[in-house]
């Protein structure tokens, strides 16, 4: 994700139970969209058979950061 234009951050949460959230913080929507459309080629090509459900995609704005 580092190659992807506009890319600030990216964080890996294990929430427990099985549950992983993945977070990207880039600068602009395209920048975003280019980093979903490498990850999804990424898990389709190397971790799905891995997952039990397929990956949910949200996306929007920071409103706030500290």
């Amino acid at each position: 994700m580092r190659q992807v234009s506009g890319f600030v951050a990216y964080y890996w949460v294990d929430a427990g139970d099985g549950v992983m959230v993945s977070t990207s913080v880039f600068q602009d929507r395209a920048g975003a969209e280019e980093s979903i459309s490498r990850a999804a080629d990424f898990v389709r090509d190397n971790l799905a058979s891995l997952l039990p459900n397929p990956p949910q995609i949200t996306a929007g704005e920071v409103l706030a950061s500290a």
